[in-house]
């Protein structure tokens, strides 16, 4: 049944363990939203603001990171010339260098630009005002000096409103893990029905985040779509992986959601609830037969023919009521 919705279950150790999750975090971009940034803003420092979008997707042209694509989708849309980097280097959590024509370029958040010395005076006070917008903000840097700032956003998906509060009416908390600053957390989660954001999480804190969590008690689902989301995955007590995103994701996580809609994930925790519902009602059926028929059997009161009734009407019983599980449907449309 869960199958037919597009809700993919590894084993049945994942169904009985979805159903005790009171937690559902969220990896934003992918999940939440769309994936697909679209870059929105340029400040260029000198003006020249086709010059600094050209060195920044010549040099973004090897990345695979979706911010990184969008300033070269932007780019191209242009009609700009670009030129592949001679090095490229991508540094977690932070951003990307490369050289292009002799010089080395920057293209990454504050922290990166203060580990390498760049001045950010400028450029912090440009981010501050467009990450209120929600916006995610690069700065870029050529030959150690911060030439401008490019701004990117990203489309929430339409169900995402009713997948959060589809989860908070099931009693479940929800909370949505991202590494964008606090200001872009806080901007996005604005107008959702979010319980908590835990911003600025780089990539290898994804699962740090799921593990103090875990420790504090509680039961957790991390729904997830990229291959830095995989350790996370795996540390949850499930991990809920979008068709849409990568196969590491997808291969480390106990349920897969066929389709990249995430009110998917509140179907997938109530067919767990109701696979743990008739899996206890088919214990009582299976037991009350016992309960009653051993006692009388034992005093002689019950005849062979009637035990031997009592018990193929036990399995016809719990037969009957697993099989009503077929009937159950998503209220994902």
């Amino acid at each position: 049944a869960a199958a037919r919705a597009g809700i993919l279950i590894r084993d049945i150790e994942a169904l009985e363990v979805a159903h005790t999750v009171d937690t559902v975090i969220f990896d934003k971009t992918g999940t939440l939203t769309v994936g697909e940034p679209r870059l929105t803003d340029i400040r260029s420092f000198d003006k020249n603001e086709e010059r600094m979008l050209r060195i920044a997707a010549s040099a973004q042209l090897p990345s695979e990171h979706p911010l990184g694509k969008a300033v070269v989708e932007a780019a191209r849309e242009r009609g700009l010339s670009l030129s592949r980097p001679t090095s490229f280097r991508g540094v977690p959590g932070q951003g990307i260098v490369a050289e292009i024509a002799g010089e080395t370029v920057l293209i990454g958040n504050s922290r990166m630009m203060e580990e390498n010395g760049i001045d950010t005076f400028l450029s912090r006070q440009i981010s501050r005002e467009l990450e209120g917008q929600a916006k995610t903000c690069s700065t870029i840097a050529i030959a150690g000096r911060a030439v401008g700032v490019l701004a990117m956003a990203d489309t929430l998906r339409a169900e995402t409103p009713a997948a959060l509060d589809r989860l908070k009416a099931l009693g479940i908390d929800t909370v949505m893990l991202t590494g964008d600053t606090e200001a872009v957390a806080r901007a996005i989660a604005s107008g959702l029905p979010i319980g908590d954001v835990i911003a600025g999480v780089p990539p290898e804190g994804k699962a740090e985040t799921v593990a103090r969590l875990t420790k504090e008690g509680r039961h957790v689902a991390m729904v997830g779509d990229g291959v830095n989301d995989a350790p996370a995955l795996a540390a949850a007590h499930i991990g809920v992986a979008m068709g849409s995103g990568s196969a590491v994701a997808m291969e480390t996580a106990g349920i897969t959601l066929m389709r990249p809609r995430p009110d998917l994930v509140a179907d997938a925790l109530v067919v767990s609830r109701a696979t743990v519902r008739k899996i206890r009602q088919n214990l009582f059926w299976a037991f009350i037969y016992n309960v009653i028929g051993v006692p009388l059997a034992a005093f002689g009161l019950l005849t062979p023919a009637i035990a031997g009734a009592a018990m193929a009407l036990s399995s016809v019983s719990v037969v009957s009521n697993a099989a009503l599980l077929r009937r159950w449907k998503p209220k994902a449309k």
